[in-house]
């Protein structure tokens, strides 16, 4: 994996395409002298043909005289050419697909294991449809480029030369004419295609399509919500103006594709022009019309060729403009800075230690979303934070596992500083239950497995009847086997919550956060959630954040958010009888328990 802190992200082009192939060397090598030899083989029955009109003219018009074994001897040669070009392309195709897929399947495990280390603000800020649009076509398109574009680069650069060399070896005044024409090819591909204006095109055209790949993800989630109130894909403004962006970008980024392409099968016909005229001067000045006869022929033959092979390069050239900036986005994410990997072990003691401790999302110029926050989390304790939304308690929640990195202070467990831990005794120690759980598309024996693989399923399944699972696992088609959301395997917003405390009871950590654990649940589904939280708890040192204030009343202690900092702290009596912040909430949440909705007769 390449170094991601190095910020190379800028560094694509040719140069990198051609890193990213090499990943694969020897295939790929042994790919591109095959693709040589064959573009080699494929100019031989054009010699071979030469050859024999040369043969034929050298006797006509006493046809009887010729060399027959000669002739055969020159048709067998171009039958050998055509066959070696063949095979040697074959297996070059061959060789070029095993170190595609190789690559592939090593940038795509990179790019996972890379986006597995940053922080989730880098989620929080990047749109899904960009990580789905790089992931799935911009590594995907550069399969494409190993496979098929690089080795055919590489010979579409070296049959130029081999073209040159025979058309200035057989007439040296034809052959000029024919690099003339190329000449003009190439002048007309310089002013359809200028460098600097086409990537920018390229760049427009792919920024365009990831904007609307973000913006018809954000619709297909959001659809509920838009059916609700009744807007169309027309009137969601943000889908509409990314489809006309993309239009807007992909109809001159294809017209200057269909020019370019026009403008050179126009320049490689007109190589006539010059060629016939050229001809005819050339013949009236000839010493041996049987020479210039044959010479003439075979150029008027091979003129097509000479547009083929100059087509294949600047096709290559063309294409290489996008797969770099394929590679370039790839880059762009791999570049984004990775959370240093700690070196400790997992520690011996269980509290949990924020020591003046700020942090902003933004960060350490940006507005604070914790301010020198302070506390202790005793082991095997349960410590509660309260608070108004947007006070920070969900933020303290996310430092705790290191989602994030704070800007100052440190958070500790068991005295260590969790930057300093390894990632994966970190994850060991720390348990998690959100607000939001997501459950995956595979069993529900897997999906409580998630933080334990080894779990056995005995296990799992004690850990579900701990969570009150037990008994609607059972009651799904193929019980704990069933594979969440296939073949109408739903479940109920209090069930996958109970789902998501199994799997923290299977992961067993010593310190568990619970970030709004019970807060959209109703009546039945908290009385079930509370119990399998009862049990999650035990012997672990907890930090709860809670928006209902009932389920602290039995907490250690609570920290009381506001804007950041922490405005109390103490157990429910100690900060009832203080009469502050939490006693408000307090009186606002129990106001709120009691209120009804008020109407007249029969309303």
């Amino acid at each position: 994996m390449r170094e991601k802190s190095k910020g190379d992200g800028g560094n694509a082009g040719l140069s990198r395409l051609l890193e990213i192939a090499m990943m694969k060397k020897g295939p790929m090598v042994v790919a591109i002298v095959f693709s040589v030899a064959s573009a080699a083989a494929s100019f031989v029955p054009y010699a071979a043909i030469y050859l024999v009109i040369r043969e034929v003219l050298s006797v006509y018009p006493d046809v009887s005289a010729l060399d027959a074994q000669a002739v055969l001897l020159y048709a067998a040669l171009a039958l050998a050419g055509v066959f070696a070009n063949i095979v040697l392309y074959m297996v070059s195709v061959a060789l070029s697909h095993i170190a595609a897929y190789g690559t592939l399947y090593q940038l795509k495990v990179n790019f996972l294991e890379h986006l597995a280390t940053l922080p989730l603000g880098f989620f929080f800020c990047t749109g899904t449809g960009r990580l789905r649009e790089v992931m799935d076509d911009q590594i995907e398109s550069l399969e494409g480029f190993i496979a098929h574009d690089l080795a055919n680069m590489v010979s579409a650069c070296v049959a130029p030369l081999l073209m040159i060399a025979v058309v200035l070896a057989f007439d040296w005044r034809f052959g000029l004419v024919s690099l003339l024409g190329i000449v003009i090819a190439f002048v007309l591909y310089g002013a359809t295609s200028a460098g600097a204006q086409k990537k920018q095109m390229i760049e427009e055209y792919r920024s365009a399509l990831e904007d609307m790949g973000n913006a018809s993800t954000e619709y297909v989630r959001g659809i509920g919500v838009i059916k609700a109130f009744q807007q169309t894909a027309e009137s969601f403004g943000r889908l509409k103006g990314s489809i006309n962006r993309y239009t807007s970008a992909v109809i001159p980024y294809s017209l200057s594709q269909e020019n370019m392409t026009a403008s050179l099968t126009t320049a490689f016909s007109s190589i006539y022009l010059l060629l016939i005229p050229a001809g005819i001067l050339i013949g009236a000045h000839a010493e041996d019309y049987r020479v210039f006869a044959a010479s003439f022929i075979f150029y008027l033959i091979f003129v097509p060729v000479i547009g083929s092979v100059l087509m294949r390069l600047i096709y290559a050239m063309a294409n290489a403009q996008q797969f770099v900036s394929a590679a370039e986005r790839m880059d762009a994410i791999l570049a984004e800075k990775s959370l240093p990997e700690g070196v400790q072990n997992a520690p011996q003691s269980f509290d949990v230690t924020f020591d003046h401790v700020s942090f902003s999302y933004e960060g350490p110029e940006g507005s604070r979303a914790l301010s020198d926050i302070t506390f202790t989390a005793p082991e095997k304790q349960v410590t509660a934070i309260v608070g108004a939304s947007g006070g920070g308690k969900s933020t303290i929640a996310s430092l705790i596992p290191r989602f994030y990195d704070v800007d100052e202070g440190s958070v500790r467990i068991g005295g260590v500083d969790v930057r300093d831990l390894k990632g994966d005794d970190l994850m060991k120690t720390v348990g998690f239950v959100f607000q939001d759980t997501f459950l995956f598309g595979q069993s529900i024996l897997e999906n409580i497995r998630m933080g334990r693989k080894d779990a056995t399923r005995e296990e799992v399944v004690a850990a579900a009847k701990a969570a009150q699972c037990d008994e609607f696992v059972r009651a799904l088609p193929q019980g704990y086997d069933t594979v969440y959301g296939s073949g109408g395997a739903k479940l109920s917003g209090g069930q996958v919550q109970r789902l998501a405390i199994a799997r923290a009871l299977a992961k067993n950590s010593p310190v568990l956060v619970l970030d709004e654990a019970t807060a959209f649940a109703d009546a039945e589904n908290e009385h079930l959630i509370q119990a399998a939280l009862g049990e999650l708890m035990k012997d672990k040192t907890v930090i709860m954040i809670a928006h209902r204030l009932s389920t602290v009343r039995n907490a250690d202690n609570i920290l009381v958010m506001d804007k950041g900092s922490i405005v109390e702290q103490g157990t429910f009596d100690q900060l009832m009888d203080s009469k502050g912040r939490f006693y408000d909430l307090w009186n606002h949440y129990s106001a709120s328990m009691t209120w009804k909705l008020k109407g007249g007769e029969g309303a």
